[in-house]
């Protein structure tokens, strides 16, 4: 007995070294790319609250923050803690979520291992999970930490649970509680978990009456005596996860008030409920798709917009065929239902019937719904081959195939996310009429000093949406930079109009009236920055440029002393507080004589 167990934990082990080694090998790239321009500006290069470090004052911002439309406060703390051990060094923040893939993948192998019982079915799914290419957005995207840090608290919270159930009391209950709760706080897509359980609860754990956990089924055809606990009433199970599902409720509810303040949150006027559900079900069957043809990934997919509910209707056929089936096979392979209604169930926070953003799908939303699929096609084809050695055999070598080959796509993959040049460049090549992609190109040809290209981008996205306010508002910085300030001025105007309290046209209109000598125009700019966002530390700093530059060295100093409040220890405002305060004094010994 002693001997079985040192070879299934040495198993274990080196499928874990396996799984570790594969990700490492896959994503090795990652160390020397860089920031891309598309939200990790948000969450790490532009913001100074995360560049300010672990600090009391960066602890109280990141439970109030709402820009990002989301309520993340720990995926802020690991920025933060990020920021203080590599600082604008990319590649640890890049390798930070590489670790947490990692993590995920050998949880979720652990997880499964030790709710299914088997190995080597468990081995696979994990494997899948690890390389599967549709994963890389998630890994190789810096500002989507909260993706594979909530996710591996949410599968910590299922290995809890596990040793809840095996022996059920508060004291268990509590840790799951909590690993949940921090779960919530990383990124709300984990709402969902509370009702996943229940489906891990009929299989593999056989917690309904009538069934038995899988573990247990395989200890009966070996001749074993069962270890299952007395069976629980789905009643028994439901009320089991009410304090989860209370806490879900409230995170829904804080998720809308922040998707709302932030202006992500989109109205039945923006897109219609016809529509909404037409592209569910477009998007779940694209889905399904790139489980095995990974093909045409890119960062975002527009929204078709006018997709009509009849267009939809094949996928419709589609999705209530496969519910149909798995239904069916219930008894039999229930690994087919739960596989599906976990892929299922797990989409819908993000699948558009609730609209955050334009985008029409996005690889990062099936990092976890993926799983579901993984176990319906792991399972599936073990079961329909386990009929010999020799079927087994042909069995192992296909998913080691299929894993290989997922592993050379990820590393393909990889290779867009270099730069934001290469990575838009490759959306507008898989998309059409992707606006957001036309920006952010545009925006990474500015960089390079290539503005002419920068504005053919520019104008491009505009073309597709006229009503893009950051297209406008960066046109207009284009524009500025050549020296062209009455058209720069213009199109900062035009992104006012429709957004009024856009913060980045505010305070660029505030730049370009200063540029001009219009210092009282700057400086009202630069106070209605101040008014949407207190914390805006360059704002902060162009009010007390612009008070210097009129002789109020007392109102510069308290602009100044303001932002370093905001941004503790940064040189460059210590250096400016030093020169204002040099010409303060400067200015008092003239009045003094």
């Amino acid at each position: 007995m002693i001997h079985h167990y040192t070879s299934r934990y040495i198993a274990e082990i080196v499928v874990s070294l396996i799984l570790s080694l594969m990700i490492l090998v896959c994503y090795q790239p990652v160390s020397d790319y860089g920031f891309i321009n598309y939200d990790d500006p948000l969450y790490v290069t532009d913001n100074a609250h995360v560049q300010a470090g672990v600090t009391m004052e960066g602890f109280i911002w990141a439970f109030r923050e709402k820009k990002s439309a989301n309520w993340h406060p720990l995926t802020w703390f690991s920025h933060m803690l990020d920021w203080q051990l590599f600082r604008a060094n990319a590649g640890g923040h890049h390798w930070t979520n590489v670790i947490f893939h990692l993590v995920n993948t050998i949880l979720l192998f652990s997880v499964l291992r030790l709710m299914t019982g088997t190995l080597w079915r468990s081995a696979c799914v994990a494997a899948l999970f690890a390389v599967h290419p549709m994963n890389v957005e998630s890994v190789a995207w810096v500002a989507e930490r909260k993706n594979v840090l909530s996710t591996c608290l949410g599968l910590f919270t299922l290995l809890l649970y596990l040793f809840y159930i095996r022996k059920p009391g508060w004291k268990r209950y509590l840790p799951v509680l909590t690993a949940f709760a921090l779960g919530l706080m990383a990124k709300p897509m984990l709402i969902t978990l509370p009702f996943l359980m229940i489906l891990l609860d009929f299989w593999p754990l056989g917690r309904f009456s009538g069934y038995l956990p899988a573990w247990d089924a395989r200890r009966l055809t070996k001749g074993l005596q069962p270890t299952a606990a007395r069976p629980i009433s789905f009643s028994g199970l439901l009320l089991e996860k009410i304090p989860l599902i209370v806490l879900s409720a409230l995170s829904v509810v804080v998720t809308i008030l922040a998707a709302a303040a932030g202006g992500a949150l989109k109205s039945l006027d923006h897109f219609s409920m016809t529509v909404r559900l037409a592209n569910s079900l477009h998007a779940y069957a694209t889905y399904i798709e790139k489980v095995f043809w990974p093909g045409e990934m890119a960062l975002f997919y527009p929204h078709p917009g006018s997709l009509t509910f009849w267009e939809s209707i094949p996928a419709g056929l589609l999705i209530a065929s496969v519910t149909t089936l798995v239904l069916t096979q219930s008894r039999l392979r229930p690994y087919l239902p739960v596989g599906w209604f976990w892929f299922l169930g797990t989409l819908v926070p993000v699948i558009g019937l609730v609209q955050v953003g334009l985008q029409a799908m996005a690889d990062r939303y099936a990092y976890v719904p993926f799983i579901g699929l993984f176990i319906m096609l792991v399972w599936g084809v073990a079961d329909l081959f386990a009929i010999g050695d020799k079927s087994r055999i042909a069995v192992i070598i296909s998913l080691v195939f299929l894993i290989l080959m997922g592993g050379l796509a990820t590393r393909h993959q990889l290779q867009y996310w270099q730069s934001s040049r290469s990575l838009f460049a490759h959306a507008l090549e898989v998309t059409e009429k992707n606006e957001i992609a036309h920006n952010n190109l545009a925006h990474a040809f500015y960089h390079e000093g290539d503005t002419e290209r920068a504005i053919d981008h520019y104008r491009e996205a505009i073309r597709i949406n006229p009503r893009y306010t950051d297209a406008y508002n960066n046109l207009g910085t284009v524009l500025a930079h050549m020296g062209r300030f009455d058209e720069a001025i213009g199109q900062y105007r035009k992104a006012l109009s429709l957004t009024p309290r856009h913060v980045g046209a505010l305070l660029n209109m505030g730049l370009a009236m200063e540029s001009l000598g219009r210092l009282t125009e700057a400086d009202a700019f630069y106070e209605a920055v101040i008014r949407e966002e207190p914390d805006h530390v360059y704002a902060h700093r162009q009010r007390a440029m612009v008070a210097m530059k009129k002789g109020r060295y007392e109102e510069a100093v308290a602009h100044l002393q303001a932002a370093l409040h905001i941004l503790p220890g940064d040189q460059g405002l210590i250096e400016a507080l030093f020169r204002v305060m040099e010409r303060k004094s400067r200015q008092q010994k003239i009045l003094d004589r």
